[in-house]
């Protein structure tokens, strides 16, 4: 348990472990981890059913209420079954309440190796980039878990590099993909406009979207965060991994000043 985020309890059950621990809040989870483990059980579900070869091209989570530092069930349901296109549902559920809504996109794969290209250039390796604490700005477990490699330009414009050596789940393996995507909402602490010790801006969903599988154990954010007049903001991520871009994730923020601040 201490060597990974969360612990299987039951066939659909986890329980987080300290490394779960949340920036905002240290009685709720950090979103980061929660999200690759609602890919790791999408992976699981749909292992179950015949190989059709589809690959996850968008997903989009919903963050309904507070990620409690508790025990979660993971429900999965396929809800638009196809040979060429497929869409899943996943609910996380903690003490009989929904908290996260998930729904992904699966499309099938082709060869289109001959027009694959993108005018989006690759972020540096991660060893050109410099160690960050983050520890130092950031609270809790999952962030004191990470090996952030960052390069930042300006407020709220930063390039990192993300990897953890954590397991996602003990004693089970998890795919690229969810090792991937359980680093990608890190990105809304690596490009703070403001410090959060003045201002919260949480974010209330993530959705990402892939044109290529990522592989290896570095998640590349290259990371935009903007603050409008209205208590609202959004922060934008072209990600990648060690090979080149892969796709892009937005998070949508509520912005608003601390008490006493």
């Amino acid at each position: 348990m201490n060597d990974s985020y969360f612990q299987r309890t039951g066939d659909r059950r986890f329980k987080p472990t300290v490394h779960a621990g949340g920036a905002w809040n240290a009685d709720e989870q950090h979103f980061s981890p929660v999200a690759g483990l609602i890919v790791h059980a999408i992976e699981r579900h749909r292992a179950t059913g015949p190989d059709n070869g589809l690959a996850l091209a968008r997903i989009s989570y919903d963050i309904l209420g507070r990620i409690a530092v508790d025990e979660c069930e993971i429900t999965v349901e396929t809800i638009r079954p196809g040979r060429t296109i497929e869409l899943v549902e996943a609910v996380l559920v903690i003490a009989d309440r929904p908290v996260i809504r998930a729904r992904a996109w699966f499309l099938v794969s082709r060869d289109s190796t001959a027009v694959a290209d993108s005018p989006i250039e690759r972020l540096g390796a991660p060893e050109e980039f410099t160690p960050w604490a983050m520890s130092e700005l950031w609270d809790g477990g999952y962030i004191a878990s990470i090996d952030v490699r960052r390069r930042e330009s300006a407020p709220g414009r930063a390039a990192a590099w993300i990897s953890s050596e954590l397991d996602l789940v003990a004693g089970e393996p998890s795919s690229p993909l969810a090792s991937f995507i359980a680093l990608v909402d890190t990105a809304n602490g690596i490009a703070v406009r403001q410090p959060p010790t003045g201002w919260m801006f949480p974010n209330v969903d993530l959705t990402i979207h892939l044109h290529r599988q990522p592989q290896g154990r570095w998640t590349g954010l290259d990371t935009t965060v903007t603050f409008g007049p209205a208590g609202h903001g959004l922060t934008s991520s072209v990600l990648h991994d060690a090979t080149g871009p892969v796709g892009s994730a937005q998070q949508v923020l509520t912005v608003r000043p601390l008490a006493g601040s």
